[in-house]
């Protein structure tokens, strides 16, 4: 390149370089502070809240429904219930009467000794007295079962029975009675003879055993012989009960209805059977009274009971108090025995002719074992009403069906009387447990649309 060219090229570049040198530099400019970006006034407030929940007292619900029974009725109701009470004390009586008479005439030594008359056999010897023992001992209570179980049930309008058909089923009873007690009692006596001191342990656990039998072949041998069994004809009911009882694995293919009526107005239901002779049973009395809804609501308690394992659980529990029972007759015997035993001629426990003695203790027991029985059977009771409120989800229906069993349960007790009387929850108690189920699930859409008090 030429110096001309050169010095061309650097006088142009001198051209452009000196204005931009004459500039500041950017470093040196002032730095200025950063703004908010604009704002508005925004205002906030809080939305009112909607509470869609429908209003609803389970105490007024309550009174509501005992209400509906008054007057006649319910003066009808507390003097038939609370009757019973005093023919619990009336039963005993005669028991021990009956026992009393047998021992101090020593009519059940000359049975005994008749007995032993006839064989050598110790079986045969209990055979024979049992049978002569039993016809009297039924024949000195008929007075007092006919008045129990047919006079005062007409009196208040319970029964629906001829005196024919009420002596008939007696007859019948008396026959099962019989027989059981023909089959058990020998080998109970001969328990007593080999076990001696414990007979009372081994003689519980025999009737234990007893009551295991009957739960297994009482809905298939012997309730028929007192009600004819029909399915329940096809329809809506019966599909919504066999959903039920499949939806709480209850072995059941068919509903079952007993012809109750011909019997008595009392309305019921049962789930009846054990160890594969489970059934769903109900009266025609409550296919005729109730709606479809209330029967629901009585098989779900029914139903309850079976899936919350309540027959082991009585059976468990009923059978620790009749181990303590057996521990009380044979305490009692010993003591009896010692004392007049010699004016009876009773020998010992194995004795036969000690019997009436064993009946009377067992019988003076109960009497007094009455609150805790009745709490076992009352408290499993109350949790099958709570299962069956949860299942079927029908508080009013449960409600109105605690009405109708007033004609013979007592609707309002007081507490004590209560705890130790009722084998069931009172009526007020169940309408009320049924009300406080409501109120918790009034919002729920199958029951919110029933909040208006009956």
């Amino acid at each position: 390149m030429s110096f001309a060219r050169i010095a061309a090229v650097a006088l142009l570049f001198m051209a452009f370089a000196l204005p931009l040198a004459a500039q500041p530099a950017v470093e040196s400019l002032p730095q200025l502070p950063p703004r908010a970006a604009p704002t508005a006034d925004i205002q906030v407030g809080a939305l009112p809240v909607m509470d869609t929940t429908p209003a609803f007292d389970p105490q007024a619900a309550s009174k509501a429904y005992l209400a509906k029974i008054s007057g006649e009725a319910r003066a009808s109701s507390d003097t038939y219930y609370e009757g019973g009470y005093a023919l619990q004390l009336v039963d005993l009586i005669y028991a021990l009467a009956i026992a009393g008479l047998l021992l101090w005439l020593q009519i059940s030594t000359r049975i005994r000794d008749w007995a032993e008359e006839r064989t050598h056999s110790r079986t045969y010897q209990v055979m024979l007295y049992i049978g002569v023992y039993l016809v009297l001992t039924t024949a000195a209570t008929l007075p007092l079962a006919l008045y129990e179980g047919y006079i005062r049930e007409h009196a208040y309008g319970l029964s629906n029975q001829s005196i024919g058909a009420w002596l008939t089923e007696f007859g019948i009873q008396f026959a099962i009675t019989l027989a059981i007690a023909l089959l058990v009692l020998p080998v109970l006596y001969a328990v007593i003879r080999r076990a001696r001191e414990t007979w009372w342990l081994w003689g519980a656990g025999l009737a234990i055993a007893l009551q295991v039998v009957m739960l297994v072949i009482y809905p298939v041998f012997i309730a028929p012989l007192f009600n004819q069994y029909d399915p329940l004809p096809d329809g809506a009911l019966k599909i919504r009960i066999l959903s039920l009882a499949r939806a709480n694995d209850v072995p059941v293919e068919n509903v079952w209805v007993m012809d109750a009526s011909k019997q008595s107005n009392r309305i019921s239901a049962n789930v009846s059977g054990f160890l594969g002779t489970t059934r769903i049973s109900l009266t025609d009395n409550l296919l005729q009274q109730g709606s479809d809804d209330e029967v629901l609501a009585v098989i779900g308690h029914e139903i309850g009971h079976y899936t919350m394992g309540h027959t082991v659980r009585l059976l468990l529990l009923m059978g620790l108090v009749t181990i303590v029972g057996f521990a009380f007759v044979n305490w009692g015997f010993l003591i009896a025995c010692e004392i007049f035993g010699g004016q009876w001629q009773v020998r010992r426990v194995s004795d036969v002719a000690g019997l009436p003695l064993l009946a009377a203790l067992s019988a003076l027991f109960f009497f007094l074992a009455t609150p805790l029985t009745n709490s076992i059977s009352r408290t499993t009771e109350f949790q099958a009403d709570l299962f069956g409120l949860n299942a079927v989800r029908k508080p009013d229906a449960f409600a109105s069906v605690m009405l109708k069993l007033s004609t013979y349960r007592k609707l309002e007790p007081g507490h004590w009387e209560e705890i130790i009387f009722f084998t069931h929850p009172s009526g007020r108690t169940r309408i009320e447990t049924a009300m406080r189920w409501k109120k918790e699930h009034i919002a729920d859409a199958d029951i919110r649309g029933s909040a208006k008090l009956p």
